[in-house]
């Protein structure tokens, strides 16, 4: 018994202070209902536009849920998701999906996705290339408490995970503000140039807690 509780401590690793992960991964190796990682903001407030950048690499040809943000005023208060066919974007329990992004498997892909509620837009990057502008959600803000969560999506407050909506493969280089930032500092980020970092998640400050069968490694020389 005690082997058992010592084995799960083991899979379960929390900080209680920032953490610096340049030039590391989360690595999500199993399909599971059980492996994720959860983020604390580095803000708490009602949102009303959001931009969220981030890397990931994987052999998985279904969709996968690699950010999800749930508050008290909406499970699914925004959401990124990796291709089947389209690559998807949740606001304010609403859906978007985007066709003729680049989709490649077992490579490094840059993904932003911003939206505005004063507009209702929202927008994909991958790799650069920015997809359609598309309207869901306008006038609406995500309220109360945030509950951030890779490589799962909420179907409840911090928890509700399907094992088909897990993602596999690795994460890095996650990065969130509480507004839109232009296409120049999208590109820069996509170019691993100079940018100023999230307000709201700072992979370079990272306060995070993983559960489960997920790891934290080193980048592989060449990656990203």
């Amino acid at each position: 018994m005690e082997r058992l509780i010592f084995s799960a401590l083991l899979l379960t690793i929390c900080h209680s202070e920032p953490q610096d992960l340049q030039g590391k991964v989360f690595t999500f190796p199993v399909e599971s209902n059980t492996a994720y990682v959860k983020v604390t903001p580095d803000v708490e407030k009602d949102l009303r536009a959001i931009t969220v950048c981030l890397r990931f690499f994987s052999d998985v040809d279904r969709a996968q849920s690699v950010m999800s943000l749930a508050a008290v005023s909406h499970i699914n208060g925004y959401g990124l998701y990796t291709p089947s066919t389209s690559y998807g974007i949740d606001v304010c329990d609403s859906a978007a999906f985007f066709w003729g992004l680049p989709v490649q498997l077992n490579e490094w892909v840059s993904l932003c996705g911003t939206w505005d509620s004063a507009t209702g837009l929202a927008q994909l990057w991958v790799n650069g290339k920015p997809s359609s502008r598309k309207a869901l959600s306008a006038g609406k803000a995500i309220a109360g408490k945030l509950s951030i969560i890779l490589g799962q999506e909420q179907d409840t407050l911090g928890g509700g995970f399907d094992i088909k909506q897990s993602f596999v493969g690795q994460l890095a280089d996650v990065h969130m503000w509480d507004h839109v930032i232009s296409a120049c500092e999208i590109q820069q980020y996509m170019d691993s140039l100079s940018f100023s970092p999230g307000n709201v998640i700072n992979w370079r400050r990272m306060e995070y807690a993983k559960y489960g069968v997920v790891f934290v490694e080193e980048k592989q020389p060449g990656s990203c």
